[in-house]
């Protein structure tokens, strides 16, 4: 699936527009666009050139002002000292795989997270799947596949009946035959 897109123009008079959604924006709503991971352009309204980095570093430095959860003043440093172009590539490279790790860090977190609290609500079903051997997300999950076994044998046994008579005669008339 593709991120959504969006394109905001900068005009001199250092407004933004959302050109698709045909409305100013501010830089908190930029922020609040990445973070809920849309694919955010923003060019200048005049010359067409791509901003897009000036706008979050701009956005950066707006939250560090406001926050104590800023940047490290190392890693700033760094990234001042950072001129030639392998420095940059490299350090691009690296938090990029850095911001990589931690979302799937956290997307871990979020599962577990949602497997303790399945065992909270079913905590029968969950003793029952640790004894079974099975890792915690299976055995938050056996009361379900319980149920959905419990209706595949269901529909198999309706479907076997209603086909006893057919299937009978079709056997009879194969032997015969």
């Amino acid at each position: 699936m593709t991120k959504p897109s969006v394109i905001i123009k900068k005009y001199s008079d250092r407004r933004l527009y959302d050109a698709g959604a045909s409305r100013y924006v501010k830089l908190e709503d930029i922020a609040a666009m990445v973070r809920e991971g849309i694919d955010v352009q923003v060019l200048d309204a005049r010359t067409g050139k791509d901003l897009t980095r000036v706008i979050l570093a701009q956005i950066v430095m707006e939250e560090a002002r406001e926050r104590e959860t800023a940047l490290p003043l190392q890693l700033l440093r760094q990234l001042v000292q950072a001129t030639d172009k392998a420095t940059h590539d490299f350090l691009s490279w690296y938090l990029n795989n850095t911001f990589e790790l931690y979302q799937k860090a956290q997307a871990s977190v979020r599962t577990r997270f949602t497997e303790a609290q399945s065992a909270v609500f079913s905590p029968l079903t969950f003793v029952r799947g640790l004894m079974r051997g099975q890792p915690l997300a299976a055995a938050a999950e056996t009361s379900e596949t319980e149920q959905l076994r419990r209706r595949v044998a269901e529909l198999e046994g309706r479907l076997a009946k209603a086909e006893k008579p057919r299937g009978t005669k079709g056997r009879k008339q194969k032997r015969a035959g």
